[in-house]
């Protein structure tokens, strides 16, 4: 089995895959990464987009060896004693392969679904306390300050009660729980490395897991004309995100280096407009040596598991081109 480059020497790899995805094309891509020697498929699922509960048990069972992440469920759409429930047969299913995320981020979209989410810490450390004490097999009574089970017990017996359940987190507060409650940390999409630095020291997680868009070419502008259009729509999404989150523009801004005046100006031209700074902090793309070389500064920076978001005319290719090495 090859393994891809970065595997032995910095993050483990994985790939992203979305609610953008019919789940038969979450197949192909989970069938392939693990083929090419990823070591994780991840599994984004947002408001209104594709569940990820059907591509997730569907890889489980085209899959053998690469481990299934849930990348994250929300407990304000997803009840914690429902995220148990799912977790837990999931983890049945892929034998014993699956990780849990957890996060309650993307609170516009979910307030439009008339759910009050404005407790966001409350919900985070009612729902693994709930959660765990399910995949333990106990009879759960816990009373919250958003959620609350009383005598609550799975029917069967979970396949391990020490699931690894990892929390999404961005802001300070959120950071801080995670020290005191997750068994790892995520970074979302459009967080350079110099973020997860700073995260890192306030999360310690043993464990780090990361987002990043990929393009891989055989030539550097190649990649820069497919990634720069990727890059801006999330620019926008994540720079509309930070004037009414401060953490979400701290991520964006005080990590990266470039000014906050660039960030608007970025966010108002034309994608081919952005220069490589943007390219260096938020993505990893270029040739296949320029993508080793922004995959080690993650590792450097703490991060264990880089997740990719192929975002190339064929993903398949470019998860193959980073086995060249160890195959050659």
């Amino acid at each position: 089995m090859t393994r891809p480059s970065g595997a032995d020497d910095g993050p483990r790899l994985g790939i992203r895959l979305h609610g953008g995805l019919a789940p038969q094309r979450c197949v192909e891509l989970a069938v392939a990464a693990e083929a090419h020697g990823f070591a994780s498929a991840w599994f984004a699922e947002n408001p209104l987009e594709r569940g990820a509960l059907p591509a997730l048990a569907a890889c489980a069972v085209a899959t053998r060896r690469i481990e299934l992440g849930v990348g994250v469920w929300n407990p304000f759409l997803r009840h914690p004693a429902q995220i148990a429930m799912d977790a837990s047969a999931l983890d049945e299913l892929a034998e014993g392969r699956l990780t849990l995320g957890i996060g309650a981020g993307l609170a516009a979209p979910i307030r439009r679904l008339g759910i009050d989410n404005a407790k966001t810490l409350a919900a985070l450390e009612d729902t693994f306390a709930i959660v765990r004490g399910l995949l333990a097999g106990e009879t759960v009574t816990y009373k919250g300050k958003v959620f609350a089970v009383e005598d609550a017990k799975l029917s069967y017996k979970p396949r391990r009660p020490d699931l690894p359940i990892l929390l999404a987190a961005r802001g300070p507060k959120t950071l801080a729980l995670a020290a005191h409650i997750a068994d790892g940390l995520m970074i979302s999409n459009m967080c350079p490395p110099g973020f997860a630095i700073w995260a890192a020291s306030i999360a310690r997680p043993v464990r780090l897991v990361q987002y990043a868009p990929c393009v891989v070419a055989d030539d550097r502008p190649t990649a820069m004309r497919a990634i720069k259009p990727v890059l801006a729509g999330l620019l926008k999404t994540f720079w509309a995100l930070g004037q009414k989150v401060s953490a979400a523009k701290a991520s964006l801004v005080d990590h990266s280096g470039i000014p906050e005046a660039d960030f608007a100006a970025a966010v108002a031209g034309p994608a081919a407009a952005l220069d490589e700074r943007f390219v260096d902090a938020f993505s990893v793309a270029g040739t296949i040596d320029d993508c080793r070389a922004r995959i080690a500064a993650y590792g450097a920076a703490g991060v264990t598991d880089l997740v990719l978001t192929f975002v190339g005319p064929d993903p398949v290719r470019d998860m193959a081109r980073f086995s060249l090495k160890s195959a050659a």
